[in-house]
C-alpha cells in the first residue's frame, strides 16, 4: 500500500473510522534490541543473553523488549502517512494499550492503523489512532492500542 498524504485537517477528517495502512516489515535483530538494552539500561537476560535465552526461556531465544516494540510507533507511522503543511507534532497519549505476545529476535514485525477519532481543537488537529504491531506469521499481535497525536497545522 502507498504512503497516504494529507495536506489539511479537513483532508485527514475524511479518513475518520477508515483503515488508513499499513508499514512496512521490519526486522527485530539482536543488535536493535542490544542498542535498546543500552539506551534504557534494561540489559535483563531475556533480551541480551542469547545463551541463557536458549536453555531458560520459553521462547528458546531472546526477546525484544515491550517499550523497543512501542518505541517503534513513530518510526512506523511514518511510512503510512505524510501530513504536510503543520508546524509540529506531539504525541499526546495512549490509550488500550495491551502487549499481546512477546517479539522474538529476528522476527519481522509491522504497524496497522486506522482512524479512530479526529477532532479540531482550536485549529489543533486531535488524531485517535488505532494500531497494531504485528508480528509476521503470527495471528496475535505483539502490541496494540490507541495513539493520539497532537498535529499543529499551519
Amino acid at each position: 500500500m502507498s504512503k497516504l498524504v494529507v495536506n489539511s485537517y479537513d483532508e485527514f477528517a475524511a479518513f475518520e473510522g477508515k483503515e488508513l495502512g499499513a508499514s512496512d516489515w521490519l526486522l527485530i535483530d539482536q543488535d536493535r534490541i542490544n542498542l535498546f538494552a543500552d539506551a534504557t539500561l534494561d540489559h535483563q537476560w531475556i533480551h541480551v543473553d542469547a545463551d541463557r535465552a536458549k536453555k531458560e526461556s520459553p521462547y528458546q531465544s531472546t526477546i525484544a523488549h515491550g517499550y523497543l516494540t512501542l518505541s517503534l510507533l513513530p518510526y512506523l507511522w511514518s511510512q503510512i502517512i505524510e501530513v504536510n503543511n503543520i508546524k509540529m507534532l506531539v504525541n499526546y497519549g495512549m490509550d488500550k494499550m495491551r502487549f499481546g505476545q512477546a517479539v522474538v529476535t529476528g522476527s519481522r514485525v509491522r504497524m496497522v492503523t486506522k482512524l479512530h477519532a479526529i477532532s479540531n481543537l482550536r485549529g489543533i488537529c486531535k488524531t485517535e489512532i488505532d494500531f497494531k504491531i504485528e508480528v509476521e506469521g503470527q495471528r496475535k499481535p505483539a502490541l496494540e492500542g490507541i495513539a493520539t497525536f497532537l498535529y499543529y497545522f499551519k
